[in-house]
């Protein structure tokens, strides 16, 4: 029979319980020392002294069983945390799930969170079930693909109904720049709109040309009685330079003035902060005397579209809804809208010269050269010729008139159809083309004031078929005094004045040759660069900077030369060597 050893029980003489570990004798041998018990087991009682004063609390926890003796919760040891054990943490963070038939309903007042109709809105991302890190990310993955696909069918659908808008092309200079330019001076347009300066009244040197009158008619059109775009191949449109102006000449040799420019290239200053694309004047310091100038073929004969939109247009030359493409087509409405508007019928106001630039018997459009004269202070005066299309007779006085067109050529790109928002939103109509257009019709308000005209005249000019840049419809035409409108499109006549006069003391600080103003085609600011006396001439020939090398992005000059050669009804006359 196997026997059993009891084994040795100590005695605790000094209280009650097992003796301190250090007691002799407990000395047994491989015993380890100083390590408290712990229970194997979550309902293991040994090592757990009873506490005989504890009530029953949780009698009506659910899941608690029922019926059991009070006695039993003097050996209820699931809250007893005293031993920092692995079962006493998880014990406390146990938790038991309510499986009762208890709804939300109950407790709370809100909806109940895991209804239909919010268990599958997408936009609930808490509402689905726990993933593993790497189904959530395989999960999107499968979204990114469905939606990648799905606006690639709508893309490829809508290519052949509607031209889509290609990415914003970076923009080119207008001029290139050559290794032996040097750059003077570079201006931000956060200097011109601080600066301001008042001219008093300018005076009338001489009026030449000849203008007809306005059609009141065309006052009453409206997109339901349009009318079409007529073409007048057979007049003659002028865009003679401020050097090549036999005027100009003959009042720089009076020394009229010390300062000579254009409209056009006053205008295209006055409004420089508005500009976007990139545009160049040349600077010619002859003595005393300060001439702006522009080149043969120079974008400053083109108008621009689209060019202050949020979205510019692509620079693709093939493309009829290019940027290119379009101030072509914007230059040739202009011109024959300001034709169509007239009374042809032989009455003319002729004034105390001819046409400068026309030869004798040479039909050449409605137009009058106004030369005026500002006084810049005590000893610099500027001599400017200004424009002005048509004359209409108010209370038996003769008022000038300016003439321009804005032109729509696709209503999904603008947004907003001229045909149906015309007459009932012609507010809206106008706000959108501020918006795209606010250089353009800028340099239109500032060319009339400068001109000194008592009303510009605002066409709409459509075309007939957004796929077809040829046949245009006359939808509207409005009115607008050139100082009201000036005042709507938030166009100050000191600062235009006060940017003017900035660049004209600075020239004259200059010593004598040529110099070109650049604006740069991709920051707001433009520089001015000394070039050779030949410059831009037919001799000379322009080898452009190597690629690393270039300060700004290079234009093909040949692109702008073939404006008006590409384009019916865009014709430029240069008559200066008959009348040298």
């Amino acid at each position: 029979m196997v026997g059993f050893e009891v084994g040795s029980v100590p005695f605790n003489p000094d209280g009650w319980g097992p003796p301190e570990s250090s007691s002799p004798s407990l000395s047994v041998p491989n015993h380890p020392s100083n390590v408290p018990f712990a229970p194997f087991s979550r309902s293991e009682k040994l090592g757990r002294i009873a506490d005989w004063t504890r009530s029953i609390t949780n009698q009506g926890r659910p899941g608690s069983k029922q019926g059991h003796h009070a006695s039993d919760s003097a050996f209820d040891f699931s809250g007893d945390d005293s031993f920092a054990t692995l079962a006493a943490d998880e014990d406390s963070s146990f938790r038991l799930v309510d499986t009762s038939a208890k709804s939300h309903y109950q407790n709370n007042q809100n909806r109940p969170k895991f209804n239909p109709r919010w268990r599958f809105n997408p936009h609930h991302q808490r509402s689905q079930l726990p993933q593993r890190r790497d189904e959530e990310v395989e999960a999107k993955k499968r979204e990114a693909e469905k939606e990648r696909a799905r606006r690639d069918r709508l893309y490829h659908n809508n290519r052949s109904q509607m031209p889509q808008r290609r990415e914003s092309a970076v923009f080119k200079s207008s001029v290139d720049i050559q290794p032996e330019w040097n750059m003077l001076d570079q201006i931000p347009f956060s200097t011109f709109s601080k600066l301001s300066f008042s001219v008093p009244e300018p005076e009338d040197l001489l009026i030449c040309g000849g203008l007809e009158f306005y059609d009141r008619a065309y006052d009453r059109i409206t997109p339901k009685n349009s009318r079409p775009l007529e073409r007048f191949k057979n007049r003659n449109f002028f865009k003679v330079t401020t050097t090549d102006d036999p005027v100009i000449r003959r009042l720089a040799n009076e020394d009229k003035a010390t300062v000579f420019a254009t409209d056009t290239i006053l205008s295209t200053l006055m409004c420089a902060p508005r500009s976007v694309y990139s545009w160049d004047i040349v600077i010619q310091r002859v003595g005393n005397k300060l001439f702006f100038d522009k080149r043969d073929g120079s974008q400053l004969d083109l108008l621009s579209v689209h060019e202050t939109s949020q979205e510019p247009l692509p620079d693709v030359k093939d493309d009829i809804n290019s940027a290119y493409s379009l101030s072509v087509e914007a230059a040739y409405i202009n011109q024959n809208f300001s034709q169509q508007v007239l009374i042809r019928d032989g009455n003319k106001v002729a004034f105390e010269e001819s046409n400068p630039f026309a030869n004798e018997g040479e039909e050449v459009a409605s137009v009058a050269y106004r030369y005026r004269r500002w006084k810049l202070d005590n000893d610099m005066h500027l001599v400017s010729r200004c424009e002005v299309q048509s004359v209409v007779e108010v209370s038996k006085q003769k008022s000038f008139l300016t003439l321009n067109a804005l032109n729509e050529f696709d209503p999904k790109y603008s947004g907003v159809d001229w045909r149906q928002k015309l007459e009932t939103q012609r507010g809206a109509v106008l706000a959108t083309e501020l918006k795209n257009n606010a250089n353009k019709l800028a340099k239109w308000t500032a060319q009339a004031l400068l001109a000194g005209a008592d009303m510009m005249k605002l066409g709409y000019v459509s075309r007939v078929h957004p796929r077809d840049h040829f046949n245009h419809v006359i939808l509207a035409v409005v009115g607008y005094k050139p100082r009201d409108f000036a005042t709507q499109i938030n166009l100050n006549t000191s600062n235009m004045w006060g940017i003017v006069k900035s660049i004209v003391d600075l020239c004259m600080k200059l010593n004598e040759g040529k110099y070109v103003l650049v604006k740069d085609p991709s920051k707001p600011q433009v520089r001015i660069y000394e070039v050779p006396p030949d410059a831009f001439e037919n001799d000379y020939v322009e080898e452009p900077l190597p690629e690393e090398e270039q300060v700004q992005p290079p234009a093909e000059d040949a692109d702008n030369a073939e404006a008006n050669a590409t384009t019916e009804g865009v014709e430029e006359k240069d008559n200066s060597s008959e009348a040298a």
